[in-house]
């Protein structure tokens, strides 16, 4: 059987390419929709259906799952998977973090604060950010409603929603320190073993866990969404401290407490962090 000479198309409303066996030049993928294949099966049927060719003959030039030409086999071997993603490949830059972090004049790490509703962990995070910002340094809060508002607002407060809201914003977090940025995410995270989740996103020591270590009964008399009230009406179930647990942190970087009914201001909190921050080198490339 000889097969005809074989011509690769782009198709850039589908974002694929076809290996044909027209002779003449095609410019478009409506051009090659007029063709018929053997059997009787149009072209357009195939794109209708989803189906496309990548390989007319054994031997033959075939397109690649990114769609460019090259050797399937071969390209095969570099491919992975991940989660329910497959066939993707890694594309390293030859910017990498460290240029990042010299041109900032900072390391690239994520502050992880945690602790009940009402503990103050929004609050501090402005703090926080504010005291870097005059230090010249850059950064960025990830607030739990905040993110909820956008990139997680398909997300429930059921326990493997939760999971799931930890987890996307760890990777975002992740993404923010390997710009060089200091983020700062400032969610409730109740579960342990979600926040361990995200610092083995990390290289070792990126990750600076701070515990809001504030008693429930402070933070219910705070109550400043009255959620608490809420929650202790039944009209919110699930709500942590209340009918749900939370997990205080066995090994944190950094605790901030409230002692004998007395918190340090939120300025003052801030610059805690901020002097280990200044300890470990993170303020400078």
């Amino acid at each position: 059987m000889q097969a005809n000479p074989l011509q690769w198309m782009a198709s850039p409303g589908l974002g694929v390419g076809l290996e044909t066996t027209f002779s003449s030049p095609l410019k478009s993928f409506s051009q090659l929709s007029l063709g018929n294949l053997s059997g009787g099966t149009s072209v357009n049927s195939l794109k209708t259906r989803g189906l496309f060719l990548v390989k007319a003959m054994e031997g033959s030039r075939t397109a690649s799952l990114n769609g460019h030409p090259g050797n399937a086999d071969k390209n095969a071997s570099l491919l992975s998977s991940v989660g329910n993603s497959t066939n993707i490949l890694w594309h390293e830059c030859s910017l990498n973090k460290n240029d990042r972090q010299k041109l900032l004049k900072q390391k690239g790490c994520v502050i992880w604060i945690t602790g009940l509703s009402g503990s103050g962990k929004s609050t501090v995070a402005c703090a926080l950010g504010g005291g870097l910002y005059r230090r010249g340094k850059l950064s960025y809060i990830l607030d739990g409603d905040n993110v909820r508002h956008g990139l997680n607002r398909d997300l429930s407060f059921k326990a493997e929603d939760r999971a799931e809201n930890i987890r996307r914003i760890g990777e975002v977090a992740k993404l923010f320190a390997d710009a060089g940025v200091i983020c700062i995410a400032s969610l409730i995270s109740p579960y342990r073993r979600d926040r361990d989740a995200c610092r083995a996103m990390l290289p070792a020591g990126d990750f600076i866990e701070v515990f809001m270590d504030v008693p429930l009964q402070v933070c219910e008399a705070r109550d400043s969404k009255g959620l608490y009230k809420l929650a202790r009406a039944g009209k919110i179930k699930g709500f942590t401290g209340i009918d749900d647990p939370y997990e205080p942190p066995l090994n944190c970087e950094i605790v901030l407490t409230h002692e004998g009914g007395v918190c340090a201001s939120p300025c003052e909190m801030a610059e805690e962090v901020i002097s280990y921050l200044e300890d470990k080198g993170f303020l400078e490339a």
